[in-house]
């Protein structure tokens, strides 16, 4: 997920949003390297508590705390998306750069549609939108980012409609969805039915979603709300008939817990009651309810909000800098692990015929080296593209207006 520099450009006081990210990268680190290096606990450890789904739902609320606020205090939708682009896609290019090693390493993990649907692919990864187009996953943690750009898309469309105050409403809304639609509706309906018609949906979808940003940033009014109707209808569509992991259920529960915490963000800051937000409390629920028959996944929910309500009560309190560096390189972290991972399997393709000594002090290398390498990621990639970003962003004007609707 995203670093938070925005965050911490506002002072200390959001220190508690990095400690966050930085307890879920971890967490999601863990849950991959059962796999690969402790598969025995694996199950019995899952079967409980499912670290892998409590970090990305504390990622998310931290998304949907920090992002829409970030578009709302510089009031600019082209300084939100040169912000975005830039924090989002330099790092993504390292982790498809270590893929290239990897496969030069005589790494064979490549989906088959790499080899028979290049351009679908390649297109559907680039928009990043490639989990809601049924595009496999080259890094099986890209399915995230999936939800956090159509997170940004929709924070957008509803800021350029004036409806970005509505965020309670939107969070229940997609909620209610999620609990109606659960089992009923359909998973990947638009791409399934061979190479050509997936390609068709990425090209289209690829169409829309940039000539509605193009609206957006540069249109007119009228333009610009339609171009803003064009992303809500289109990043709704997917989410409701054109996934394939997780459910539509799950997937439109993401959304929502996004939009909770843009929610609670707005309580926090005064811009609506208390009483409003707090209904976001059945967001959680819901999600517990349609995870009937998963303890481990019931236990990640109400641990990932149990965290993140805990973060905001301890807002105000010193957080250790171990932490607050962690969630400053979190995104490289979240990225890159699973190709250390994958490396190490290149080794120890039976982990279980490893002694399990032998296996934890791989397990600490692999954790030392990824962490040197998110430092190096931070300082060489991450850190020089937020600067070249606030540089454009103070260079290039805004023609679009403001939203002017509260």
């Amino acid at each position: 997920m995203v670093t938070l520099s925005a965050a911490r450009q506002t002072g200390s006081r959001m220190a508690w949003l990095d400690a966050l990210h930085g307890i879920a990268a971890v967490a999601v680190v863990f849950e991959h390297a059962f796999k690969f290096l402790l598969p025995e606990a694996r199950l019995p450890v899952k079967t409980v508590f499912e670290p892998g789904w409590y970090g990305v739902l504390v990622f998310f609320l931290v998304s949907g705390y920090i992002v829409p606020a970030s578009l709302e205090r510089r009031g600019s939708v082209r300084a939100f998306w040169i912000s975005r682009l830039l924090r989002l896609y330099p790092l993504f290019g390292v982790c498809l750069a270590g893929v290239g090693l990897l496969m030069a390493a005589g790494w064979d993990g490549l989906h088959v549609w790499w080899g028979s649907r290049p351009v679908s692919m390649t297109v559907g990864h680039l928009t990043m939108l490639q989990n809601l187009l049924h595009v496999p996953n080259l890094v099986n943690v890209l399915w995230t980012l999936s939800y956090e750009m159509a997170f940004y898309l929709l924070v957008t469309a509803v800021y350029v409609l004036g409806l970005h105050r509505g965020s309670t409403a939107g969070a229940l809304g997609l909620t209610a969805a999620a609990v109606l639609g659960a089992g009923t509706l359909p998973v990947a309906l638009l791409s399934t039915g061979g190479s050509g018609r997936m390609l068709a949906v990425v090209l289209v979808v690829t169409a829309l979603v940039a000539t509605g940003l193009a609206a957006v940033l540069a249109g007119p009014d009228r333009v610009r709300r339609a171009g803003a109707i064009v992303i809500v209808v289109t990043v709704l569509a997917l989410l409701a008939v054109n996934q394939s992991f997780p459910a539509p259920g799950q997937g439109l529960l993401i959304l929502a817990t996004m939009f909770s915490g843009t929610a609670l963000y707005r309580a926090e800051q005064g811009q609506i009651p208390w009483r409003r937000a707090g209904w976001v409390a059945l967001v959680p629920l819901a999600g517990i309810w349609l995870a009937h028959g998963e303890a481990g996944l019931q236990t990640a929910i109400a641990a990932a909000w149990f965290t993140f309500a805990g973060g905001m009560a301890l807002r105000r309190r010193r957080v250790p800098q171990a932490l607050a560096w962690l969630g400053l390189v979190s995104y490289s972290i979240y990225l890159l692990h699973p190709l250390l991972l994958e490396g190490v399997e290149r080794f120890w393709p039976e982990p279980l015929a490893v002694p399990l000594g032998a296996r934890l002090v791989a397990l600490a290398g692999v954790l030392g080296l990824l962490l040197g390498i998110s430092a190096l990621t931070w300082r060489f990639v991450e850190a020089p593209a937020q600067r070249l970003g606030r540089s454009l962003i103070a260079r290039v004007p805004d023609r679009a207006p403001r939203s002017g609707r509260g």
